[in-house]
């Protein structure tokens, strides 16, 4: 009986596969069909599988919050990567992501595991309760990821049962009801979490509570500032800022001790992807570091021979250089602690310039160097403390408030004894200048962490447009992106996102 119900799983998974080009929904599980859904064990098995199908989005999520931002588009040792996102080289037929990126399909996992696991019983209760505070903290954030890239997506919130493609073939849903849908799910997390603030198993690489507040400031604050939701939606997210701040976490007293395998279970980390050795590793490397051969050839901006740099992957992304000239003080540890400088002299280079400049290394998830390799398994921090306190700064902003006493918080702990109040310290100013402080010090808080292009499009008015050079006002559409016309031949019900018609 089970083989026979595997085998009549797959035929349907196969059936679902053939039916992707007319859905763009990428139904994909045997796990409603071949009897899973029968145990605590089965959920909990599902949970690891829902765990690792996140991770594997992750350097997703961060191309699109962050590489059509003003941080990338320098020199690089080899051929650069995503230049048209840089480029803002986007059209009707020049399409970023295809079949709304895969997402979809791990939709449809979410959408299986919180129908079924709401049939069977746990020993403990509180552990089922858990489970789906983590599920719809999850697909709230893919949701409100996929609203802030296209704006308007359709909306499945059950698992795909049915090969029919008329029956599986969506419309957009608006802006307004995607929104809906998102703050609906945080609801429905932290109403499962209840007074529970515990991490699963005591690790942070799971969705929380606290990651549910995270995200509702998040969302909040884009609701209030570009779906008209106003004051009522700033006071929603400073009120979830202000829930975590009481809830035990806190800066790292040193900005460098927030990197690497030795540091990543520390108290800022609210949640991270995981990632360990022969089990899989961060997407950096490959893109970030370089060649040896090339590397190994350079000197660092303070004339250190890097001849004994052990590297492990390429050099597709570089910093640009007015992001090289704006994290170009000294005192401040993030200089040191995001970029590696590299140059073809020993001369020495501070303060910056281009004399001689190469290319960088992003410092802050190299891994370890283990027997001659370098490894890499840093853990990726999603959400962190500091992220806590800048959207706190901007809610207050945004009410009207002076956010400077957040701002100084960061500012503090970056310039550590080199902090002096009367040079250092940010005295607040109209909310125009607020913002912009607070968008500056985003930008050198979380470089290489997938926020700046999210951090721009929320702060609202000209903003991204006086940051990012290659993104024209005339063109404000492309701040939602395309879908391929094939999508749009497959799937009747589609339109196209507003401007690219």
């Amino acid at each position: 009986m089970k083989i026979y119900k595997i085998v009549s799983a797959l035929i349907l998974l196969f059936a679902l596969g053939a039916c992707e080009s007319e859905l763009d929904l990428q139904p994909e599980s045997t796990l409603t069909y071949n009897g899973f859904w029968e145990s605590e064990e089965a959920a909990r098995a599902a949970q690891v599988g829902l765990y690792a199908n996140f991770r594997a989005r992750n350097s997703t999520f961060w191309t699109m919050g962050e590489v059509r931002s003003d941080i990338w588009g320098g020199p690089t040792f080899e051929s650069p990567a995503n230049l048209d996102l840089i480029n803002q080289n986007i059209s009707a037929t020049q399409v970023p992501f295809g079949n709304w990126a895969g997402f979809y399909g791990y939709m449809h996992h979410i959408n299986d595991f919180l129908l079924n696991i709401e049939n069977i019983e746990f020993d403990n209760e509180a552990d089922k309760a858990h489970l789906i505070g983590q599920v719809y903290g999850i697909r709230a954030f893919m949701y409100f990821t996929m609203l802030k890239t296209w704006g308007g997506v359709p909306i499945s919130t059950e698992p795909l049962l049915d090969v029919n493609p008329s029956e599986l073939a969506k419309a957009r849903s608006s802006k307004e009801e995607v929104m809906a849908l998102v703050k609906s799910d945080i609801a429905r997390s932290l109403e499962a979490f209840g007074n529970d603030e515990s991490f699963w198993n005591g690790q942070r690489t799971y969705w929380s509570k606290a990651a549910s507040l995270v995200l509702k400031g998040k969302v909040y604050l884009w609701s209030g500032k570009l779906l008209g939701g106003g004051d009522t939606d700033y006071n929603e997210a400073k009120l979830a800022l202000e829930e975590v701040q009481g809830m035990g976490f806190s800066l790292v007293e040193n900005y460098n001790d927030l990197w690497g395998e030795e540091n990543e279970n520390n108290n800022e980390f609210i949640f991270k992807f995981d990632y360990t050795q022969d089990e899989a590793g961060n997407f950096y490397s490959g893109l970030f570091t370089g060649r040896s051969t090339e590397i190994n050839a350079t000197w660092d901006s303070y004339g250190n021979s890097m001849a004994d740099f052990i590297s492990n992957g390429g050099n597709r992304y570089g910093p640009s250089i007015k992001i090289l000239e704006m994290i170009d003080n000294t005192e401040d540890a993030r200089r040191d602690e995001t970029f590696i400088r590299l140059y073809g002299n020993d001369e020495g280079h501070i303060p910056f310039d281009t004399e001689g400049y190469q290319a960088s290394i992003l410092k802050k998830f190299l891994g370890v160097v283990e027997a001659g390799s370098r490894l890499s398994n840093n853990d990726v921090p999603l959400f962190r403390y500091a992220d806590v306190i800048l959207l706190l700064a901007e809610a207050k902003n945004n009410l009207g408030e002076d956010p400077s006493e957040e701002i100084n918080q960061i500012r503090m702990r970056a310039y550590g004894e080199d902090y002096t109040e009367a040079e250092d310290a940010y005295t607040g100013g109209s909310q125009v200048e607020n913002t912009r402080a607070i968008l500056d010090e985003r930008l050198k808080e979380f470089i290489g962490e997938g926020k700046r292009w999210w951090d721009l499009r929320r702060a609202g008015g000209t903003f991204i447009f006086d940051e990012i050079e290659s993104l024209d006002a005339a063109e404000a559409y492309k701040l939602e992106l395309p879908i391929s016309p094939g999508m749009i031949a497959n799937n009747p019900l589609l339109e196209q996102t507003e401007g690219y018609e």
